[in-house]
């Protein structure tokens, strides 16, 4: 498979897989998303979606893909710092406020950064009217927070230092998507890339949380824990992989900007699982954003 990708990168058809990589990222990321918000405590959630990426990741990369030169070592190492930093700002927010609160601050405040990154990095340039469809996606993600954020019971200060960790995650989502984007650019084979990412960006936050496990007066069951890690590492095999896999065969920008329609997802993860009121100003909003993604796609 890695031959078919490399063959079809830069084409249109690789243009077209990378669309509905893009696509299918964006599903399983707002799963996964809700899934460290739900029933558990972040930082524990978290923490066993980790240790699970590290249990599924490691005989691929140890047995089955080539072990990474000292350049490869070097753009991961980069990568499990910038990725462990995006992993404690998304906690920290979500400790603060509600998941419909939090999740589109973070996805809308990423596709300008990410955007405008590229252009810089890899010379991908928007044309206007993919910068209106830029405009309102995120436009509309952040609304859509705006929205979920007047309904909040919380304290106005606990608000406040949510949104500013939320704002910073969303920066560094920003960052580690152009990073991720060149550093799999770099490998030989994408899949090798994959395989030592997922290993190696999921060695601390399991450290994390069984100091934290250890602490509390009250402790969780594991099990159902457990579970919840197992489900998240598929689902963020998918999510990013899958997002990584597209800006490998097309443009860091669009498959940026694609991926946030998770937060359409997430709105209706909201509604019928968590038992979130949308009403028809939240459905709008959602229309808004989807409407965003598709002038990206076809103003290109």
């Amino acid at each position: 498979m890695s031959d078919w990708l490399i063959s079809i990168a830069g084409t249109a058809q690789g243009a077209s897989v990378a669309t509905m990589m893009a696509l299918m990222s964006a599903f399983f990321h707002a799963v996964f998303g809700a899934l460290q918000k739900g029933a558990h405590d972040p930082w524990l959630s978290r923490g066993s979606i980790d240790l699970s990426f590290a249990v599924i990741s490691a005989p691929i990369a140890l047995f089955l893909v080539p072990w990474p030169d000292t350049r490869m070592a070097l753009i991961i190492a980069g990568a499990v710092v910038v990725h462990f930093f995006y992993k404690l700002t998304m906690a920290r927010a979500y400790e603060r406020a509600a998941y419909t609160v939090v999740y589109p601050v973070v996805r809308g405040t990423g596709p300008i950064v990410t955007v405008a990154a590229a252009s810089i990095i890899f010379r991908e340039h928007f044309t206007a009217m993919q910068w209106v469809g830029v405009v309102c996606l995120s436009g509309g993600i952040l609304l859509l927070a705006l929205r979920n954020l007047s309904e909040e019971k919380v304290d106005p200060r606990t608000i406040k230092v949510a949104l500013a960790w939320a704002t910073l995650c969303g920066v560094l989502v920003a960052v580690y998507t152009t990073y991720d984007a060149w550093g799999i650019r770099q490998s030989a084979d994408p899949f090798t890339f994959l395989a030592w990412f997922f290993l190696f960006t999921s060695l601390d936050f399991p450290v994390i949380a069984w100091l934290r496990y250890r602490r509390m007066a009250d402790p969780p069951r594991i099990g159902p824990l457990m579970a919840r890690g197992v489900i998240g590492a598929v689902l963020g095999w998918f999510s990013f992989g899958g997002v990584m896999l597209a800006t490998f065969l097309d443009k860091v920008g669009e498959a940026a900007v694609l991926r946030e329609t998770s937060t359409v997802f997430a709105a209706l993860i909201g509604w019928f699982i968590l038992g979130d009121n949308v009403g028809p100003r939240r459905l709008i909003l959602m229309c808004l954003i989807a409407l965003g993604a598709v002038i990206v796609e076809l103003g290109g």
